[in-house]
């Protein structure tokens, strides 16, 4: 395997993907006169989400997943956790490699104030690196989510609408 900045620095890269993807999706909502927002982060990475986001009446727990456009990723894992939170959702973000642009993006999730569809009927999920015996044990508490059960959202403007509802947008430039 060939070592690059995205081996090397995974984990940073996963930082400025979230980072943009919030800060984006900030200023669509500002544009559509939403002033008043909310931005949390758990502190530790043990609830089945990465972010938590209220606009409009609604909270998402929102689980981020990215991978490159051309990447053959065919699954992610999600915790059964996101079950217990409300209007639940898994965005996956499709991303540029050389520009780092996002999206489009894939959705798994329901309409605003609707729990996430029921994930327990997927497979059970399993660790990505093995043990010493080389066996990759599973992990009863995640499932493994198929590319084909999540919907195909093509910009940030369409993922605020799927994530909020719909609202009129202040300015038509955007």
């Amino acid at each position: 395997m060939t070592t690059t900045q995205d081996t090397l620095f995974s984990s940073y890269r996963e930082i400025l993907i979230e980072h943009l993807f919030v800060g984006e999706i900030m200023r669509r909502l500002w544009l559509r006169g939403i002033a008043q927002f909310e931005v949390l982060k758990p502190q530790v990475d043990d609830s089945g989400y990465d972010l938590v986001l209220e606009a409009n009446g609604v909270v998402r727990h929102v689980q981020l997943k990215s991978s490159f456009d051309e990447a053959a990723t065919g699954q992610v894992r999600a915790s059964l956790k996101l079950l217990s939170k409300p209007s639940a959702c898994l965005v996956w973000v499709r991303f540029d490699p050389k520009t780092v642009r996002l999206g489009p993006f894939l959705w798994f999730g329901s309409a605003p104030g609707v729990p996430i569809p029921d994930i327990t009927g997927f497979k059970v999920a399993k660790h990505t690196r093995a043990n010493s015996m080389g066996v990759k044990k599973e992990r009863p508490n995640q499932r493994s989510i198929p590319k084909s059960r999540f919907e195909m959202i093509p910009d940030f403007d369409a993922l605020v609408t799927k994530m909020f509802g719909a609202f009129p947008v202040s300015d038509p430039a955007v």
